[in-house]
């Protein structure tokens, strides 16, 4: 292969996505070359612009626009009483793609774990401060099946525990050490029907 330095770049930042490696990355790297018109100059463009106006709220964890409000968290057509919490964006997807969940959603951006990511990192304070404010009565926690899917669960369950808000978990269908963004919608299903509670401060 030739030693073009901007080819280089593109298949080691395209490999770097997940699913991919080197090999698949070369692929699809020739099929942007020939197809530059079509798929490279627009793709550079929405990239762009994605760059420039799409961000993270900061309240719920959700993708917003830079132009307008949060639809996740400031819904003003639907008045919900339930926050489906999850830790990345792609599992909301995934339970939005169901049509299992009606509430709003909390992306915390992550998990507790020994290397790297803090529970300082992740928007667990403003979790409580939507249940509070937001007069939200049941957190549903479908944080993943993992050691540190679990602590972050249990961290966030202490955190609320002095506020009147039912706490329940995914159950049944939910394998050990399973991702939310892996299941297939019947395992979702199950998991959301029969989520177990785990502290209800209110009675």
């Amino acid at each position: 292969m030739q030693n073009i330095s901007e080819i280089e770049e593109l298949i080691k930042l395209i490999s770097k996505l997940p699913g991919l490696g080197p090999k698949s990355a070369k692929r699809i790297v020739l099929k942007l070359i020939n197809n530059r018109d079509e798929l490279v100059k627009p793709m550079a463009n929405t990239l762009a612009q994605v760059y420039k106006n799409v961000v993270r709220c900061n309240s719920c964890g959700a993708l917003k626009s830079n132009s307008n409000g949060c639809l996740n968290c400031e819904n003003i057509k639907e008045k919900y009483n339930k926050i489906c919490v999850v830790e990345d964006i792609a599992d909301q997807w995934s339970i939005e793609n169901s049509n299992i969940f009606q509430g709003y959603f909390h992306i915390l951006g992550g998990t507790i774990s020994s290397v790297g990511q803090r529970k300082e990192d992740l928007l667990i304070n403003s979790l409580v401060e939507r249940v509070n404010r937001d007069k939200i009565e049941e957190v549903i926690l479908a944080t993943s099946a993992t050691v540190e899917g679990q602590t972050t669960a249990y961290y966030i369950q202490d955190s609320l525990k002095n506020l009147d808000v039912k706490i329940t978990k995914l159950a049944q269908g939910l394998p050990v050490g399973g991702e939310i963004e892996s299941l297939d919608d019947g395992t979702l299903f199950s998991a959301f029907k029969n989520r177990s509670n785990l502290v209800s401060n209110s009675d």
